[in-house]
């Protein structure tokens, strides 16, 4: 059984507001400056704990580890509790992944975030339902671009590595579903610092609407 494995943020829902605000949030808390959305969307991809980490190299600080802890755990906190403030899936997501559970797919999330924060805002935006299985950034031991957690996740939707695919936004994304052996198709509508297109994935899409044809044009298709 193959499984479409989805990256979160910036891939199936518009985040960015809200990571903004979250990390503008704990950074003026400490006395640093405000970093501003062009800038943030080059930040994000990596979970929190590195945008905190980015955050702090903009302000210009030295960080250090014991200095990110308490920052991260206050992030974790305020976006817990702001989780679905602005945030809301892009134009077309449901849909097709109602069409994706009929055709007989199984999908998956994969993502950096922390499950604390992915599994209440699956839900939060009704989008669990369509996801046989959900992997957070701290999931496993190692977080993409690593594969295990692209792995793991076709494993928990029930599914094989062959046939399956990644769909995902950023250069993290490609070099997990690389490192994991599936092919991966970007949107171009997400968050990376370059076009996505200059990446290498085996497609590129500007809308969900376009995405089962791009499915349907990739070697090796079997469900």
């Amino acid at each position: 059984m193959s499984v479409l494995v989805f990256d979160l943020d910036g891939t199936l829902v518009s985040s960015m507001e809200d990571l903004v605000v979250t990390l503008n949030v704990v950074l003026t808390a400490n006395g640093h400056r405000e970093v501003p959305q062009e800038k943030v969307v080059h930040m994000v991809g990596m979970g929190a704990r590195i945008l905190l980490q980015r955050g702090l190299e903009f302000n210009k600080i030295e960080w250090t580890d014991e200095m990110v802890d308490p920052l991260f755990r206050h992030f974790l906190d305020h976006y817990a509790a702001n989780i679905a403030v602005h945030t809301r899936p892009f134009e077309g997501v449901e849909a097709s992944l109602e069409t994706f559970r009929k055709q007989g797919w199984k999908l998956a999330v994969c993502t950096n975030k922390a499950e604390r924060l992915t599994l209440p805002l699956l839900d939060a935006l009704d989008l669990a339902k369509y996801f046989d299985a959900v992997v957070g950034g701290d999931t496993y031991e190692r977080s993409k671009p690593h594969a295990d957690p692209v792995h793991g996740a076709i494993e928990r939707a029930g599914g094989t590595v062959e046939g399956s695919i990644m769909i995902g936004d950023s250069g993290t994304d490609i070099n997990a579903a690389r490192n994991a052996g599936i092919p991966v198709i970007a949107v171009d509508f997400g968050y990376t610092p370059v076009p996505v297109s200059e990446l290498g994935p085996d497609k590129v899409i500007s809308h969900f609407d376009e995405l089962g044809a791009a499915i349907e044009t990739l070697p090796g298709l079997k469900r």
